[in-house]
């Protein structure tokens, strides 16, 4: 049966296809479909408020259904995930001795690892293998792993892998230090592990602070109504109008080919980088954050304002929040962290940011990426022992050392942004080169005006990015003091902008590969 409105054929056949997962239509945030799903299931949800086992269902149900249309057949590995930790977290809780205890969570990391090993790493380590075996002279000839064809059995990379097996393992860890009971329900653990919004690009949501809010009776307040409300507009701005025509416009253009373009390009290219990445993972974040504050769960920041940032430790402190502090708590600490002594302080900074680099993807670049950061960690813990200056996130230094931290920061962030945004680190050295040898600014006036809207919207972003944070809050006040109907104005106002700047296909977000 076909209906046909207006410049618009319409089948109920395609109406169906909708509903079933399409590896090139992945539902995302941004998306109308998402909308329009998100309206029926969220009029539901608040009749169910009352009914906590029903709403713990329910939520669940929908976002099992949201990861299927994100990764299809992979929503099985989601219910394996949940599975083998729920029943590992009541054997280590229930095991006697330490060293039962430390058997059962070893196993939750090691299955957890080794999922995400294969699925995330086992190519790598093919093209390393591949690379030893040319070496040797059995194998033809590559330039670099990243050079490799590929597996010969392509691996599909569910979206998100990373987020919830890291926040699953947090679990059980936690379990076994002691600070978390184990949940008594599957279904109860299900719900925390696979809570849609912050499913497939994080936050990592840590158990301590979650279980305890998703028993409350949700109660969606006017002040909770108008912040989800302004953070999702926010979200929609910050992805689909500055980041995807970035993207688009600019950033693609110069990491595909950098040696066709000068050096001032390429600059402007990495800057254009730094705010799109920004701008759609931290744009992602103030989505989930706004609707998890709609179903009555608060999700902790995870993005403050970070290229204000006036030292590469206090750039941690603000970006991807939820990934540094479990690095932290996880990884660095349990290291031995700072308490080992000063030598090995820095080693472990810059193993912890190793691995971070790799946790990112299997790549070379990555792991430059993770060591640029790690080493720039514990340069900077050394410098501040040698010449003490007071930080507190720099309020309290001096505006012109501040204003010098804040531009040796942010560069040396997008330096590192190089290597992680090319597709190989000979791509990489190629735009290093063009910025070094073939600058020429005079082409800065010409990209000005045949980019007029690029150049507009990159410097609305950072102009934006560095406003004073009570501005911010004046805004969100304002349209939490606002009515509805000037609030319902508000969100159609967004999705119009939206429709008018948005691209012909699908951008997704840039943590999904992760």
């Amino acid at each position: 049966m076909n209906i046909d409105f207006p410049g618009f054929p319409f089948s109920a056949e395609r109406f169906g296809e909708l509903f079933l997962y399409r590896t090139e239509e992945p539902l995302l945030f941004s998306t109308g479909f998402f909308f329009f799903l998100f309206t029926g299931f969220f009029i539901l949800f608040l009749s169910l408020r009352k009914h906590a086992p029903v709403r713990i269902c329910y939520v669940t149900l929908f976002s099992l259904y949201f990861y299927y249309k994100t990764s299809g057949i992979c929503v099985l590995l989601l219910l394996f995930t949940a599975t083998s930790d729920f029943l590992i977290a009541h054997g280590t809780f229930a095991a006697r001795t330490k060293r039962g205890k430390k058997v059962w969570v070893a196993l939750s990391v090691c299955i957890n690892l080794m999922m995400l090993g294969y699925f995330k790493y086992a190519g790598f380590l093919y093209s390393l293998v591949v690379m030893c075996l040319q070496q040797v002279g059995v194998w033809p000839g590559v330039a670099s792993p990243e050079a490799v064809s590929g597996m010969p059995v392509d691996i599909f990379l569910p979206v998100g892998i990373s987020f919830f097996t890291f926040q699953s393992m947090s679990y059980t860890i936690d379990v076994y230090r002691g600070r978390l009971q184990p949940l008594c329900r599957w279904m109860d653990y299900l719900f925390y592990i696979s809570f849609f919004p912050g499913l497939v690009a994080g936050p990592i949501v840590r158990a301590r602070d979650f279980i305890p809010q998703m028993y409350r009776r949700p109660f969606l307040s006017r002040e909770h109504l108008g912040e989800g409300l302004y953070l999702i507009i926010c979200g929609l701005l910050k992805k689909c109008v500055i980041s995807d025509y970035l993207s688009l416009n600019l950033v693609d253009r110069v990491f595909d080919a950098p040696t066709l373009y000068t050096g001032v390009e390429n600059l402007l290219g990495v800057y254009g980088y730094a705010l799109q990445i920004y701008c759609d993972f931290s744009g992602y974040s103030d989505m989930a954050i706004g609707i998890a504050l709609w179903l009555g769960i608060r999700f902790r920041a995870n993005f403050d304002s970070p290229y204000r940032s006036t030292s590469i430790t206090e750039f941690w402190r603000r970006w991807h929040i939820s990934l540094s502090t479990w690095l932290k708590d996880y990884l660095y600490i349990p290291l031995g962290g700072n308490r080992k002594g000063r030598l090995r302080m820095y080693v472990n900074l810059i193993v912890t940011m190793l691995l971070g680099g790799l946790w990112h993807g299997a790549a070379f670049r990555f792991v430059l990426w993770g060591g640029i950061h790690g080493l720039s960690l514990a340069v900077h813990k050394w410098t501040r022992r040698r010449f003490p200056a007071p930080e507190n996130g720099g309020a309290k230094q001096h505006p012109l050392r501040r204003l010098c931290g804040l531009i040796f920061t942010f560069h040396l962030v997008c330096f590192g942004w190089i290597f992680f945004r090319a597709d190989s680190v000979r791509t990489a050295f190629d735009l290093l080169e063009q910025i070094a040898t073939r600058f020429y600014p005079e082409v800065f006036l010409q990209f000005v005006e045949g980019y007029p809207v690029v150049f507009l919207l990159m410097l609305s972003g950072y102009l934006i990015h560095f406003i004073p944070k009570r501005i911010d809050l004046h805004i969100q006040q304002a349209i939490i003091r606002s009515p509805l109907a000037l609030q319902a104005l508000y969100l159609i106002a967004a999705i119009f902008l939206v429709a008018q700047v948005k691209s012909a296909g699908i951008v997704p977000f840039i943590y999904f590969q992760f």
